[in-house]
């Protein structure tokens, strides 16, 4: 869904992710990236985007809220009565985004980014002329006209948005410039929404002054989109199918080619449906639960979108400036957690008189709430954002906008279905805390789910966690790390977990030539078949496990994807590097044979001998776990990559020596 539609009052549209291979063809060299995500709003490849896409959900939000306002209490029609105001304006609202977003991207993928984004911003300035006609003469159809036309302005833009990401974004700066795109979507609806209240509200000059300020910020985001540098159409040779049907059910098919993005989708789509339910109980939230008036019902918006925006920006430190989809199983588990202590924190409020908010703010129990509201808006952003980025990442190129579109088009029904579900348990007798502890349970359950379907979401966890809180682990020349296409990665083999660290270094999923032995291991071994590693055997001991390895080895890489092998055949028992064996000579020729030449990545792990995981001199491994003390330090050096055909065991094993020494 699009998060810069969201208003507390009305269900809101679908925003997008997606994107492509990471190593985006148009995005920056890498020694041009910025050095954090806020140096970005020094770049012309990123400001004007920026601020293009704040004033639109600015302007979004201001429109919408001042109409409901003006129709929930000033103005009296007939056939619109106050309690459907919200409804109706924001199925209007929603209903472009499931009519037309297969048909937006593909516009977004046949033409020239920056002319579509100019398109809409000159489209948005039409709509709101048209809009302040509607508001100085308080004309309720021509606003419920032009409340349709801005879900279409917005259905138009949304693929726009996230597909001109990747292309001018490395892997590196992906998380990060999201992570800004979310938490300043936030901001701007914020903003929009009291913008709006208050203009409206003005005496004598209210309906005025809102025309005035709609037409205003549809100006300046049509000037700043001027500056936003020209992106390229992916696929200037598509055929527009104007069937919006036909076109959905392909885009929904497109997507579901790659089982890791239509997953994803699903998810985001699920946290679309837990979000809605959140921003669409906050009045009731206020008044009924925690006995507030308005003001109440905005601090909550206020605490919700801080903490959305928070967590945004988090992502890119937490992720160390990569797409770490480790994050979002402890998004999930955050959203949970705090969506049920949010239950047990608000049902058992004493009943007491509307209170305004400084009485609200001086009852220390409304803090907890506070507190768990803004908690779980955090892990909601550590969620979204990695999820969107990895979208992004994963999708190709041609279809990379479609892909977006059909994410627009399952978070629009997922909210649909938020609504109708959250109506019918209030109409069943279900309190609005017992709502949240409902959706809190539900989000455990479906998270749970979806990352056995889609294991790389744990498996990305686990490696996470470990390289962060039972490891001090700095990797260095990761930038040797290919965003795209086949690789052979080697490495020396010194623990049990070195798999698991090389998982936290790559943003792409690796697939492992392992020692069969090892899947033996309790835990280790269930994590290791999760991931899919490719077990391997002497062939004196296991012909069909020797010849399968092989075979699944050149289908990795006949796939795009990375392979990583431990050339010394075992882990090391004394600390020292062993000889390298002929294997990778194997997985090489063998690969050739596929017609694949992939280069061969040279990588040391240093510091671990002597950990919990490995072996020591007088001892096995996985004894005393403290022996080396908690959270020590190691590292991962990756060297430069080697061309397939000047590879060999002996010139191999040198460089991986080498790296140990750096």
């Amino acid at each position: 869904m699009n998060p810069e539609t969201t208003s507390p009052n009305v269900p809101q549209a679908p925003a997008l992710p997606a994107q492509a291979p990471a190593a985006a063809t148009h995005g920056p060299a890498l020694g041009h990236e910025d050095p954090n995500q806020f140096a970005l709003l020094r770049q012309r490849r990123f400001a004007p985007f920026f601020w293009t896409q704040f004033s639109g959900a600015a302007n979004d939000n201001l429109f919408k809220f001042a109409f409901t306002v003006m129709v929930t209490y000033q103005l009296s029609v007939s056939w619109l009565p106050p309690a459907m105001a919200g409804l109706v304006i924001g199925a209007l609202f929603i209903l472009p985004f499931l009519l037309f977003s297969a048909t937006s991207g593909q516009l977004t993928d046949k033409y020239d980014k920056t002319k579509m984004i100019r398109f809409v911003k000159n489209l948005e300035i039409a709509i709101m002329l048209v809009a302040a006609g509607g508001f100085i003469a308080g004309n309720v159809p021509i606003l419920l006209l032009c409340t349709f036309l801005m879900g279409v302005h917005s259905t138009l833009f949304g693929p726009v948005k996230f597909a001109y990401m990747p292309q001018v974004l490395s892997e590196r700066e992906l998380t990060g410039g999201n992570g800004m795109v979310e938490m300043g979507t936030f901001v701007a609806i914020l903003l929009g929404n009291v913008a709006g209240g208050l203009l409206v509200a003005l005496p004598g000059i209210g309906h005025t002054t809102v025309a005035i300020a709609c037409v205003a910020l549809a100006l300046a985001g049509r000037l700043v989109a001027q500056f936003i540098p020209s992106v390229p159409a992916t696929d200037p040779g598509l055929t527009i199918n104007w069937n919006p049907f036909t076109e959905t059910w392909r885009n929904l098919q497109l997507a579901r080619q790659n089982v890791v993005v239509f997953r994803s989708l699903l998810g985001i789509s699920w946290m679309w449906f837990f979000g809605a339910v959140f921003l669409s109980q906050f009045p009731s939230l206020a008044k009924e639960v925690l006995h507030g008036n308005e003001q109440v019902a905005s601090l909550l918006l206020v605490v919700f979108s801080i903490g959305i925006g928070i967590g945004s920006l988090l992502c890119e430190v937490l992720s160390r400036r990569h797409v770490e989809i480790g994050l979002v199983p402890l998004g999930a588990i955050g959203m949970s957690v705090f969506s049920i202590d949010l239950y047990f924190a608000s049902r058992s409020l004493a009943p007491s008189e509307i209170m305004g908010l400084s009485a609200f703010l001086a009852q220390s129990q409304h803090w907890r709430v506070m507190l768990d509201l803004a908690l779980l808006s955090l892990f909601a952003g550590l969620y979204s954002v990695p999820m969107y980025a990895l979208i992004q990442m994963r999708s190709q190129p041609t279809h990379r906008a479609r892909i977006i579109a059909a994410n627009n088009i399952l978070n629009a029904l997922f909210m649909i279905g938020s609504s109708l579900i959250a109506g019918a348990l209030l109409g069943a007798g279900f309190s609005v805390p017992q709502i949240f502890l409902f959706t809190g349970l539900a989000n455990a359950v479906v998270a749970f789910y979806i990352f056995m379907l889609v294991p790389e979401y744990l498996l990305r966890f686990v490696a996470w966690v470990s390289s962060r809180f039972v490891y001090r682990f700095k990797v260095q020349g990761d930038e040797h790390l290919p965003s795209t296409g086949a690789a052979i990665l080697a490495c020396n083999h010194v623990s049990f977990v070195d798999a698991v660290l090389l998982m936290a270094a790559s943003p792409r999923p690796i697939y492992f030539v392992m020692d069969h032995r090892i899947f033996s291991v309790p835990v280790l071994g269930w994590l290791f078949r999760l991931a899919k590693a490719i077990p391997i055997a002497p062939y004196k001991e296991d012909p069909a496990t020797y010849d399968a390895a092989f075979e699944r080895a050149a289908q990795v890489l006949r796939e795009g994807d990375l392979l990583a092998i431990f050339p010394e055949g075992g882990i090391t028992k004394d600390g020292q590097l062993q000889e390298f064996k002929g294997g990778i000579m194997k997985i090489i020729e063998r690969a050739r044979e596929e017609g694949v030449e992939a280069p061969v990545i040279p990588m040391a792990l240093t510091n671990l001998w002597g950990s919990y995981f490995s072996r020591i001199e007088k001892g096995g491994a996985m004894v005393r776990p403290f022996r080396r003390g908690f959270y020590s330090r190691v590292g991962l050096n990756v060297g430069q990559p080697v061309s397939a055909s000047q590879v060999q065991p002996a010139d191999l094993r040198s460089r991986v020596a080498a790296l140990l020494q750096a």
